[in-house]
């Protein structure tokens, strides 16, 4: 099962009531004595979702916004539905978006989800990206939640629409940003660069294997921790 939910974040369909894919989408039932905690991204948050709340049990009620948050765009979309839909007062928000702003995509193409760094074209560029993430940080303060951006993992090689060194490029953009407004930064970049042969779920793929949303879960739920302190 656990192989079936990877399998399945890599192809964004994770509404699916039959399948392990539910459980990081499960209604959590908040304990009023925990600060609640909500976590938004894309699929590699998704696959990082379970271990977390696994990890902060007993310590903070972990959310995650009801679906995968794609790029900027969907998530200044999104972002106002998804915190009415949960609703409450959040202590902490951790967040990330990048990896679909810089996927080139091309509607002809036979590559799971239209992928194509040669002919494809750019989601966002690096301003536009900059931009949205401007609108994101006014909408999340509104909440006002200790803020936590989680850099985006590494682009393996072979990766068939994202471009080698484009997440570099767009973490040091995010990262000016966070520091222009006090937001502090998780850097899971660092902690799965040069372990991609090792933790990635198969070659080019940008999603990890069970041990590898182990590690991220563990960054991720010591970064909320001491937010939380």
């Amino acid at each position: 099962m656990r192989r079936l939910f990877h399998i399945l974040c890599a192809l964004c369909l994770v509404g699916d009531s039959s399948t392990a894919a539910d459980k990081p989408f499960a209604k959590v039932t908040d304990d009023p004595r925990l600060p609640r905690v909500l976590l938004i991204g894309d699929s590699i948050s998704i696959g990082y979702t379970v271990q977390t709340r696994a990890l902060l049990n007993g310590k903070a009620n972990v959310h995650r916004v009801p679906r995968n948050a794609g790029h900027t765009g969907m998530g200044i979309d999104g972002l106002p539905k998804w915190l009415k839909t949960l609703g409450g007062r959040w202590d902490v928000i951790h967040f990330n978006w990048g990896l679909w702003d810089l996927c080139y995509r091309n509607p002809e193409s036979k590559n799971q989800g239209r992928r194509d760094k040669v002919h494809g074209k750019l989601t966002h560029t690096i301003g536009q990206y900059t931009t949205n993430l401007e609108t994101l940080i006014a909408e999340l303060k509104k909440t006002k939640a200790k803020l936590i951006f989680a850099t985006t993992t590494p682009l393996p090689e072979g990766e068939l629409g994202r471009k080698l060194g484009d997440d570099l490029k767009y973490n040091a953009a995010a990262v000016k940003v966070m520091k222009k407004h006090g937001i502090a930064v998780n850097d899971l970049h660092a902690a799965m660069a040069g372990k991609m042969k090792t933790y990635g779920l198969k070659p080019g793929d940008v999603h990890f294997s069970s041990q590898g949303y182990d590690l991220l879960a563990g960054q991720v739920a010591h970064a909320i921790e001491a937010r939380l302190k």
